[in-house]
């Protein structure tokens, strides 16, 4: 009765897990906050700078900023907009889902800062001397567009009308804005600055006026006027802003990368599903059930925080599955082996469950360094991919190492699934207990490889690698983005299938000449082309104007400074060398320096052949390129440090390590024995990679080729680098200190045993 009571609380603990995720799964997903790339719209970074000599840009100045930029946003009603201050001089502004972007872009860069002067150009009046909601578009007696202004004080008004009637012959009053673009003829003739202020209209004043209420008139359009009444409203900014970085997304193209990149992974996942339940069986089928959970649970935590879910942020997810897979097949690969040794399935569950453990929290703090060190140095999207990355980690390591063990252990407890047949193994397979072996006896698939004795073959290969790929990086070069070369990227996509030559002659035609135009996508209705010069931003809203004119919809287009690339560039190698330095010196304390070297070098091989591959097909290195290689150094770090694991395993059995031959012997058996798991996790993140490489949005296609290169060298470079690296360190030091070397160093997690 207490057997059956276990499979009974399986089965109730699983559907209510399942009831409970099908009754909310629609509401969380709704609840979701998608990024701009996701359903379109656009994000700014602005540099702060002083209007008045002598002042400085502090944190309490940024704030007000913040605060009229929050109360212009809301006066185009855009629901949940992020508006956040960055390092000292710098507001980042993103607004997704908003369809009108050109005239919040005009309405946002725009200081709006109103004066009334005199001919000499004196302030006489500003903004602050503007009633609060004063401002309101209006018509004059013919009918054309004004603005009608309140003023907070007549005689003010009075005195300043008076002050201009004694400044004969003119007698005039000139009402300025600061605004970015634009200048009026009588701006030019009294030498006012283009790309700082606009002259709006000028009055003949005859008379003192005591009055608060003030008519502005021009050449105005309707619309115009209902932007200038938004824009004063909403309060002058204390400060100027200037456009360091730019990018727009259209709603098609935010459309259709949710729904590619959706679909590419649904159908990766789908495929993991399948392996892992062909392959491992009962595990594979409890797997199942955690990682649909963990997906849940991500998405709820997303919620939660209130993230914004972005496209490599989806890529981040779906990564986070394999990686809670790699959790499962540890463990998996573990009983196994205990099942093969003779133990029952009761005692291989138990001895397998608690000897994965060590290997996968090392696994999983070395992946969560990278991506904390990512999302401290990233901007934008790519910090939205280390925040999901952080909590997929987290979640991970709860439902695939924790989940799976309770509801595996109810079904092994159950006594209901007593044969190995359950775990992929075959009782033929199986040992007996009498001839006392160990899972570190066992034979494996790949006991013909000799890794130790071929090191030479690896480092030769290797060399010849670094030899060719610095040729290679000297001919060809990175073919550098905009991130980190600065200028202007522009996608643009047609109903109908473009040719190049079509696109280049209209780009020649509206004035942004560029033969270098990629026709891109499946159906060859997307073309890209990249401008050295950043935009301004009068040159992005004629630009986009004249596509959607020509195409029907709206282009997506990024602008990036000089300063911004040089940053993005400096933060990209900081970020790579803290991530590097973290793992070595924690691999260093979990294991001894000589891994703690070797993991390194291993790194660097990945990372180096990355790049050599990408200079050679002049793939685009982006920020998202960056993203790519510290998910590749977390994951190179994982194969490297489940092997390490072993390999520290294997010499706690010997006392004394008497010959070189004997530590070779080691290090083999130990690669052997985790070659099959390494070849497993590897296989099933590739399958999600190439899934979104081929169905996935373009705009990731890059960072999932990354990816695949990475997890491809990444299992060899754990193997046949990063060990054999450890190997030739310690026969150094056997040769300095003698033959026998026996050395007490780290223990491993829960473990009582030494270390040599």
């Amino acid at each position: 009765m207490k057997l059956a009571n276990r499979i009974i609380t399986f089965i109730l603990v699983v559907a209510l897990l399942f009831t409970g995720m099908g009754t909310t799964v629609e509401k969380v997903l709704n609840d979701v906050k998608l990024g701009l790339d996701l359903q379109g719209g656009f994000e700014v970074l602005y540099k702060v700078e002083s209007l008045v000599d002598g002042q400085k840009i502090t944190q309490s100045v940024l704030a007000d900023t913040t605060s009229a930029l929050n109360n212009r946003i809301n006066e185009f009603g855009v629901s949940e907009p992020s508006i956040q201050i960055e390092g000292e001089d710098r507001i980042r502004v993103q607004l997704a889902g908003l369809a009108d972007q050109a005239s919040a872009r005009e309405l946002l860069s725009s200081t709006a800062n109103l004066t009334f002067r005199d001919v000499n150009d004196n302030i006489l009046l500003d903004g602050t001397d503007l009633k609060e909601g004063g401002a309101k578009p209006s018509f004059d007696q013919q009918n054309q567009p004004i603005v009608t202004l309140t003023l907070k004080d007549a005689a003010k008004f009075a005195e300043v009308t008076q002050q201009v009637m004694g400044m004969a012959p003119n007698n005039l009053l000139v009402v300025w804005l600061d605004f970015e673009e634009g200048v009026d003829s009588y701006a030019e003739e009294s030498k006012k600055p283009s790309n700082e202020q606009k002259f709006v209209s000028a009055a003949t004043v005859s008379q003192v006026l005591n009055t608060t209420d003030v008519m502005i008139s021009g050449k105005f359009t309707v619309d115009e006027t209902k932007n200038f009444a938004s824009i004063l409203n909403a309060g002058s900014l204390p400060v100027k802003l200037t456009e360091i970085y730019s990018t727009s997304v259209g709603a098609q193209f935010g459309e259709d990368a949710l729904n590619d990149t959706v679909f590419a992974g649904v159908v990766g996942v789908l495929l993991i599903f399948l392996f892992m339940l062909l392959y491992y069986r009962l595990p594979g089928f409890i797997s199942i059930i955690t990682l649909s959970v963990f997906t849940y649970l991500v998405l709820i935590v997303f919620n939660g925080i209130n993230a914004v879910l972005t496209l490599p942020g989806i890529a981040a997810i779906v990564l986070g599955i394999g990686m809670a897979v790699d959790a499962n097949i540890l463990t998996a690969e573990r009983i196994r082996e205990e099942l093969r040794v003779g133990h029952s399935v009761k005692d291989a569950f138990k001895i397998g469950s608690k000897q994965s453990l060590s290997a996968i929290i090392d696994a999983q703090l070395t992946t969560l360094l990278a991506a904390v060190v990512l999302f401290y140095y990233g901007t934008s999207s790519v910090k939205g991919f280390a925040t999901t990355l952080i909590i997929s980690i987290l979640l991970s390591f709860i439902t695939a190492v924790w989940g799976s063990r309770i509801l595996q252990g109810l079904l092994v407890n159950s006594g209901y699934f007593n044969n190995p047949a359950w775990f992929g193994i075959s009782r033929s397979k199986q040992h007996s207990l009498d001839e006392e072996i160990t899972s570190l006896d066992l034979t494996t698939k790949f006991d013909r490889l000799d890794f130790v004795g071929n090191r030479k073959k690896f480092y030769a290969i290797s060399t010849l690698i670094l030899v060719v790929g610095i040729v290679v990086l000297g001919v060809f070069k990175l073919n550098l983005g905009i991130d980190f070369s600065s200028g202007t990227r522009v996608e643009v996509r047609s109903d109908t299938v473009l040719t190049q030559e079509e696109v280049v002659d209209y780009l020649d035609e509206i004035g942004y000449e560029n033969k270098d135009v990629v026709i891109s996508g499946d159906d060859q209705k997307i073309a890209v082309m990249r401008y050295k010069d950043d935009f301004s931003q009068q040159e992005v809203l004629d630009f986009k104007a004249q596509i959607i004119e020509k195409y029907g919809l709206e282009p997506s287009l990024s602008t990036v400074s000089a300063t911004v690339g040089k940053e993005l560039a400096k933060n990209a190698m900081y970020a790579l060398a803290l991530a590097a330095l973290g793992i070595i010196i924690y691999v260093a304390i979990r294991f001894e320096w000589r891994m703690g070297l070797g993991a390194i070098v291993s790194l660097l091989h990945d990372v180096f052949f990355i790049v050599v591959i990408f200079s050679m097909l002049r793939l685009e290195v982006d920020i998202t390129f960056i993203a790519a290689v510290l998910t590749i150094v977390g994951y190179s770090i994982n194969d490297t440090i489940v092997t390490f694991d072993r390999i520290r395993e294997n010499i706690d059995r010997h006392e004394k390590i008497t010959s070189k031959e004997e530590l070779a012997l080691i290090v083999n058996k130990s690669l052997r024995q985790t070659m099959g798991r390494s070849v497993n996790t590897v296989l099933t993140v590739i399958v999600v990679v190439v899934a979104l490489i081929f169905l996935g949005a373009p705009s990731i296609q890059n960072f999932s080729i990354a990816l695949l290169i990475g997890l491809v060298t990444g299992i060899y470079s754990s193997i046949c680098i990063a060990a054999q690296v450890w190997y030739s360190l310690k026969c150094r030091e056997m040769d300095k200190k003698g033959t026998s070397v026996v050395k007490k160093e780290k223990k491993q997690w829960g473990s009582d045993e030494p270390q040599v």
